[in-house]
């Protein structure tokens, strides 16, 4: 049975949003298609007709994800126009993204390893999703120069992402949660 342009884009977005929970929690090399398609409640031989390959289902699965937080991410800024940086480190550390494990954390904390060892569409659409997660960083610090807030978002930027792989990596809960909080400390308030 044929199924409809509206229901097979609805088919597309269901697995591009399983692929990407999937490949957070377990990485690229640990979950199949087969099983994306049967989390989506499809059948394996149907992917074909969605996707050219794995690969092209990695690509879209992390430009979505990245086109999520980067959505988060401006409604924070937008709703604490004076403490973006703030509530962003807040959110990311402490907020639901985190709070559930690694299916629902960022794309570039549970992934970026992975990705530096694609190449092509993948890498692309990670790099061009990471630079608009960037830009708005810029607008949350400030600086003297565009330079200087650049430099202080790259490094807030890559302060929250090394905080959430730590406290993931650890085994111990208190510990993580001691992880973030310090990490919300030091990466969600200005410093010069």
């Amino acid at each position: 049975m044929r199924v409809s342009r509206d229901q097979a884009a609805q088919n597309r977005a269901r697995i591009v949003q399983i692929a990407g929970q999937q490949f957070r929690e377990k990485g690229f090399d640990g979950i199949g298609v087969a099983d994306v398609m049967k989390s989506a409640g499809l059948t394996h031989g149907g992917f074909y007709g969605h996707f050219d390959s794995k690969d092209d289902l990695i690509a879209e699965a992390c430009e979505a994800a990245m086109a999520l937080s980067v959505r988060k991410w401006t409604s924070l800024s937008e709703e604490s126009p004076d403490n973006a940086l703030s509530a962003i480190a807040k959110s990311y550390l402490t907020g639901d993204a985190h709070g559930e494990g690694k299916m629902s954390s960022c794309m570039m904390a549970a992934l970026a390893p992975d990705i530096a060892r694609r190449g092509g569409p993948v890498r692309s659409r990670f790099t061009e999703g990471t630079k608009a997660l960037l830009d708005i960083l810029i607008n949350a610090v400030t600086g003297n120069t565009k330079a200087k807030q650049r430099e202080k978002a790259i490094a807030v930027m890559a302060g929250l992402v090394g905080t959430v792989v730590l406290s993931h990596a650890v085994d111990d809960p208190e510990f993580a949660k001691e992880i973030n909080r310090i990490g919300e400390a030091a990466f969600g308030r200005e410093t010069e």
